[in-house]
């Protein structure tokens, strides 16, 4: 999977972006009007007519567009991660009523990912064919 990445300097716009660059800024008195910069990160996958992904965040500006690509990019890891977690370990499967018994169900499950992660990241598994 390849796709083309940009990078760009925005400034947000919005009444939420306004109420929170005054109340970051310390009321009207110190904050000067303009609103923070933020760095918007684009995928535009090859062989498609528009962009398939925009990212929006604040890093510092030094940082590389290989890890803003890796922080973007991770968001399906933990989709996947979770509807495994859900649907094939059982974490919605408790009818329990008891803080222990939650507990315990969600201890076992958790256990349970680590070990599939771990198997699935170890070189020297067998993998079914």
């Amino acid at each position: 999977m390849t796709s083309r990445f940009a990078v760009l300097t925005v400034r947000a716009a919005g009444k939420q972006s306004l109420a929170a660059a005054r109340q970051a800024g310390g009321g009207r008195s110190r904050w000067d009007g303009a609103l923070p910069a933020r760095t918007l990160l684009v995928e535009w996958p090859d062989g498609q007519d528009a962009p398939a992904g925009y990212w929006i965040s604040n890093p510092p500006a030094i940082t590389p567009v290989t890890d803003l690509v890796r922080w973007a990019k991770m968001c399906r890891r933990v989709e996947h991660d979770y509807r495994e977690l859900k649907h094939g370990l059982g974490l919605d499967h408790f009818e329990g009523r008891t803080w222990r018994g939650w507990h315990h169900h969600v201890t076992l499950v958790t256990a349970a990912q680590a070990f599939l992660t771990l198997r699935r990241l170890d070189p020297k598994a067998h993998t079914p064919a």
